[in-house]
C-alpha cells in the first residue's frame, strides 16, 4: 500500500502533531506540527521538516541552528493523527540548546530541571 499523506487525519488548522524520538537511544527530543506539505518534504529530503505555527512558515530542523535532524523512518499511530519520526539529531533538539524539550520533571509536586544546556 503506497503512503498517501491525505490519508492522515489534520486538525482543523491542517496540522498534525509529530514526536520527534532518537532512533538509537528511544529519547523523545521534541514536539512539532507538520502539514500535508511538511510530510512530503521530509520524506522526499530526509531532513525533518516543520511547520511553525508562530511564523507560519516552513521550519527545517537545524537550518539556522545546525542541529539537524535526519530522518530514519516515520510512523503514523493507530489513529492516523500523531506521527513519530525517528531521528538522528546532530546537536541539541530544543531551542534551549538542551539535547531534548522534556527536560522538566514533576516529582513530588515540585518541577526538578533534569538537565542544563548543552556546553
Amino acid at each position: 500500500m503506497r503512503f498517501d499523506a491525505a490519508s492522515l487525519k489534520y486538525d482543523a488548522n491542517g496540522l498534525i502533531p509529530c514526536i520527534a524520538q532518537d532512533h538509537a537511544s528511544g529519547e523523545v527530543l521534541m514536539l512539532a506540527w507538520m502539514n500535508a506539505e511538511a510530510v512530503a518534504q521530509t520524506l522526499a529530503t530526509g531532513r525533518v521538516t516543520y511547520w511553525s505555527r508562530s511564523r507560519q512558515a516552513f521550519w527545517i530542523k537545524g537550518e539556522t541552528s545546525g542541529h539537524v535532524q535526519r530522518l530514519v523512518e516515520l510512523r503514523l499511530d493507530c489513529d492516523r493523527d500523531c506521527l513519530l519520526a525517528l531521528v538522528t539529531q546532530e546537536g541539541p533538539a530544543c531551542h534551549t540548546n538542551r539535547r531534548t524539550c522534556f527536560y522538566t520533571a514533576v516529582r513530588e509536586g515540585d518541577e526538578a530541571e533534569l538537565m542544563g544546556p548543552m556546553g
